[in-house]
C-alpha cells in the first residue's frame, strides 16, 4: 500500500477497534452487573440485546445517510454518538437506565461499521478490496485485546464505570484522525431514489441472501462470545478467570483474519467463507462438549480463529455486491438484518439458561444454525462479481 492508503486504513481501522472494545467490555461487565443489581439470566440477555437492537436501527440509517451526505461526515457522527452515550452510561443506577442508554450507544456502533466498510470498498477494487476489508476487520481483534487489558488490570482497581470513561477518552484520538479523512467523491443521492434502487431485481436477491448470512453469523457470534465468560463461570472452570486465557482467545482472532487474507489471494470469497463456516461448526461442536481446562483453551482458540475469519470474509463479500451510489445503504441494510440475530442470540442463551438447558445443548443449537448458514451460502451465492473473478484469473 501507498503511504496515504496505510494512513487511511489506520483511520478506518479505529471503527472496528472501538466497536470491538465496546462489545468486549460489555461481556466483562455483565457478570459484575449481575452481582451489583441482582440480575437474572434473562435480564442479562436484555442488557446485551439492547445494544444490538440499537445497531438494527443504526446500520441501515447510517448507511443511507452515508450515501446521501458522505462517508466521512457519518463516520464522525457515529463516533460522537456512541462516545457521549457511553459516558452517560457511567451515571446509570439501575438496569432499566443501562438498557436505554445502551440502545442509543448501539445506534452509533451499528452505524459505524457498515459505513467504514463502505469507505474501504470505495477506495479499493477487486481482489485488493477484499483483502483490505479483512485487514480493516482485523482491528476488531486489537479492540478485544485492549478491552481484556482494561478488564483485568484497570477495572478491578477503579470499577466498571471509570473503566468506560477511560475507554471513551481514547476516542478523542480517533476523532482527530477522522477529521483528516479525504472528502467523499460521491454525488449526493436522494434517499427515496437510493431505496428504490436497492430493491431492484438485480440487487434484491443478493441483499436477501447476504442479510440471511449476516443473521446467522451475528446470532452465533454474539450468542456465544457475549456469554462466554458467564458460561465458563457456570461450568466451574477456573481458567476463565485467567488473563492468559482471555488474551489467547483474543490473539487467536488475528491469525484467523490474516489466514483469510492469504486465502483470498488464492480463492473466491465464497470458497473462503465456506471453509471458515465449516471450521466454526467443528470448533463450536468441540467447545460445546469440552470439559477440561485444556480442551476449553484449545477449542476456544479455534472457535475465535474461525468465527472472526468468517466475519471478516463476509465483510469482504458484502459491499462489492452493490454499486457505489447505494453501497452504504446495501451494506447497512444487510448488516441490520444480521443485527436482529445479534439481538436474538444472547437473549436465547439467557432464556435457555433460565430453563436449565445444558451448555452442551445450547452450543449444539449454534452448530445447527451455522449449518443453515452453509446451506444459504452454497445455494444463495452462485458466483463472484466479475471484477474479483477477473483478478483471480490474472493472478493465476
Amino acid at each position: 500500500m501507498s503511504r496515504s492508503s496505510r494512513y487511511f486504513m489506520a483511520i478506518i481501522g479505529t471503527a472496528w477497534l472501538f466497536d470491538a472494545m465496546d462489545v468486549a467490555l460489555l461481556s466483562f461487565i455483565m457478570p459484575l452487573l449481575k452481582v451489583e443489581w441482582s440480575l437474572t439470566a434473562g435480564q442479562l440477555g436484555l442488557v446485551s440485546a439492547s445494544t444490538s437492537l440499537g445497531m438494527v436501527v443504526g446500520a441501515p440509517l447510517c448507511g443511507l445517510l452515508a450515501d446521501k451526505y458522505g462517508r466521512k461526515n457519518v463516520l464522525i457522527g457515529t463516533l460522537i454518538l456512541f462516545s457521549l452515550s457511553n459516558i452517560l452510561l457511567t451515571l446509570t443506577q439501575n438496569v432499566s437506565a443501562f438498557i436505554a442508554i445502551r440502545f442509543i450507544t448501539g445506534i452509533g456502533l451499528g452505524g459505524e461499521l457498515p459505513v467504514a466498510a463502505t469507505a474501504v470498498a470505495d477506495r479499493f477494487q477487486g481482489k485488493k478490496q477484499a483483502k483490505m476489508l479483512v485487514v480493516a476487520d482485523s482491528f476488531w481483534a486489537i479492540g478485544w485485546i485492549i478491552a481484556a487489558l482494561l478488564s483485568f488490570f484497570v477495572m478491578p482497581k477503579i470499577g466498571w464505570r471509570y473503566t468506560i470513561i477511560v475507554a471513551s477518552i481514547t476516542v478523542i484520538f480517533a476523532f482527530i484522525m477522522r477529521r483528516h479523512l479525504s472528502d467523499d467523491p460521491l454525488k449526493p443521492q436522494k434517499s427515496k431514489q437510493t431505496l428504490r434502487s436497492l430493491w431492484r431485481s438485480e440487487h434484491r436477491r443478493p441483499l436477501i441472501v447476504l442479510g440471511a448470512l449476516w443473521f446467522v453469523v451475528m446470532l452465533s457470534y454474539y450468542g456465544m462470545f457475549l456469554w462466554l465468560p458467564s458460561v465458563l463461570v457456570l461450568r466451574g472452570l477456573p481458567i476463565v478467570n485467567s488473563f492468559g486465557y482471555t488474551l489467547l482467545i483474543s490473539f487467536a482472532q488475528l491469525p484467523g483474519y490474516f489466514f483469510a487474507v492469504y486465502l483470498l489471494d488464492k480463492l473466491s470469497r465464497k470458497r473462503v467463507l465456506f471453509i471458515y463456516l465449516l471450521g466454526t461448526i467443528v470448533s463450536a461442536l468441540a467447545f460445546g462438549v469440552a470439559v477440561s481446562n485444556t480442551m476449553v483453551l484449545v477449542c476456544g482458540a479455534f472457535l475465535s480463529f474461525f468465527m472472526l475469519g468468517t466475519w471478516g470474509t463476509l465483510i469482504a463479500l458484502t459491499p462489492s455486491q452493490f454499486p457505489q451510489e447505494i453501497r452504504g445503504t446495501g451494506m447497512g441494510t444487510a448488516q441490520a438484518v444480521g443485527r436482529v440475530g445479534a439481538v436474538v442470540g444472547p437473549f436465547l442463551v439467557g432464556m435457555a439458561l433460565e430453563f436449565n438447558f445444558s451448555i452442551t445443548s445450547i452450543w449444539l443449537g449454534f452448530v445447527a444454525i451455522l449449518i443453515v448458514g452453509v446451506l444459504i451460502l452454497v445455494t444463495g451465492i452462485s458466483k463472484e462479481d466479475d471484477a474479483y473473478a477477473k483478478d483471480l484469473a490474472n493472478a493465476k
